[in-house]
């Protein structure tokens, strides 16, 4: 099948702002982690901090959606003209033909935290500047992006945990197959918070150093930021403006446990084979498999035995959350932008901090960056509960 048509795409993350940036990180080894410094945490453990957030605000006529997720989500918005190609589709087909699906988890509840610090301080006030709407509401990012595009579609916000912005691709699916749009917007926008690293950290499943998916020696995840977006139309309206094709959508949900995935990775595979059969190929038509790939030594090794059992054991396959921390809402988007950028330019990219590989790690692992031609790739987004999600895409 043609598939629908990937028409601009953005992101920013912590190894860089804008396409080229990532492509040139991953191919020359530029890693995003740091050590958690952020908002005065003291956690030990490292993140993927975008920096710059606190030193600009959105624009004017949309100030009272100002906070960390709007901010990071207009940063990507101004990235890679995306935001002139997302303006020239509303203009083409109009803004009500034109829908908007976000991604996210925590979306702005930072600014709910620092209310919290505020009113329990000496600084407190009677009157508040914080808007649960504007900004801890997970509409918020959604809306916000849909007026600062001019969007008059339908627009609503995917939150699934870590395969949010992957099912965004779904939903943009359905919308143009209904009939309903004839472009879709279509992203993921996470930030950086105290909820989500103490959260994570209270589950006991922050690594103390930058995380290693797949390494013998994981220990856990490493918790990043980022904003990516992407726009989908039809491919006999998109001619000429086709930078990849979305091939196949798989999703499934396991139910096995509120935050371990299934221990033979039963969702995952049920996921990749809705992909695959979806898109009409074989698991001999897939180059190349993105992986989940958290970290965590049960996500990790679930995410091999079902990918074992789809593909065999010979299929090239790396974590890229070695580079950019896990994004969680936005991290479908992170890997679908870069498993956009391993086809463009011809290379799979190497699973960073990969020292000891786990024997019981039975798929290809791609240890370093390599050139490679790839046609066609898998990528995997797995959430909490069981909430799967398997994209495919294809070189144009």
């Amino acid at each position: 099948m043609d598939g629908l048509g990937v028409t601009a795409l953005t992101l920013v993350s912590a190894i860089g702002r804008g396409l080229d940036a990532t492509e040139a990180a991953l191919r020359f080894g530029r890693g995003g982690l740091s050590r958690c410094s952020f908002e005065g945490l003291s956690l030990d453990t490292f993140v993927g901090e975008v920096a710059g957030l606190d030193d600009s605000s959105v624009v004017s006529d949309l100030m009272r959606y100002d906070c960390r997720n709007s901010r990071l989500a207009q940063l990507a918005l101004q990235t890679d003209g995306f935001e002139d190609a997302a303006r020239q589709a509303v203009s083409r087909y109009t803004p009500a033909r034109v829908g908007i699906v976000i991604g996210t988890t925590s979306s702005g509840i930072q600014e709910a935290e620092r209310s919290y610090v505020e009113r329990a301080s000496a600084r407190s006030s009677p009157g508040s500047a914080f808007q649960f709407e504007y900004s801890q509401s997970h509409f918020s990012v959604t809306d916000f992006v849909r007026r600062y595009l001019g969007i008059r579609g339908p627009g609503f916000t995917v939150s699934t945990a870590c395969s949010s912005s992957s099912k965004v691709f779904v939903d943009a699916q359905q919308l143009l197959a209904a009939g309903i749009c004839d472009a879709v917007v279509v992203g993921g926008v996470d930030s950086l918070c105290w909820m989500t690293l103490c959260g994570f950290n209270s589950l006991q499943l922050l690594s103390k150093l930058p995380c290693r998916p797949t390494d013998a020696n994981r220990d856990g995840l490493s918790i990043g930021e980022a904003a990516g977006f992407a726009i989908v139309e039809r491919s006999a309206a998109s001619k000429g403006r086709v930078i990849a094709r979305l091939l196949g959508c798989g999703e499934s949900c396991d139910a096995h446990h509120m935050s371990a995935p299934h221990p033979e990775g039963l969702g995952a595979m049920l996921a990749m084979r809705g992909a695959l059969t979806q898109a009409r190929i074989s698991p001999a038509d897939v180059d190349y498999i993105n992986l989940h790939g958290t970290g965590s030594p049960a996500n990790d090794r679930a995410e091999d035995l079902a990918i074992c059992s789809v593909f065999g054991t010979g299929k090239p396959c790396s974590s890229t959350k070695g580079w950019t921390g896990h994004a969680l809402g936005a991290a479908g988007i992170v890997e679908v932008v870069i498993s956009v950028a391993a086809l463009r330019h011809g290379f799979m990219p190497g699973n960073l901090n990969l020292e000891t590989p786990d024997k019981d790690i039975h798929s290809e692992i791609v240890r370093d960056s390599r050139s490679a031609p790839i046609r066609c790739v898998l990528t995997n987004s797995f959430g909490f509960g069981g909430s799967n999600c398997s994209l495919i895409l294809a070189k144009t």
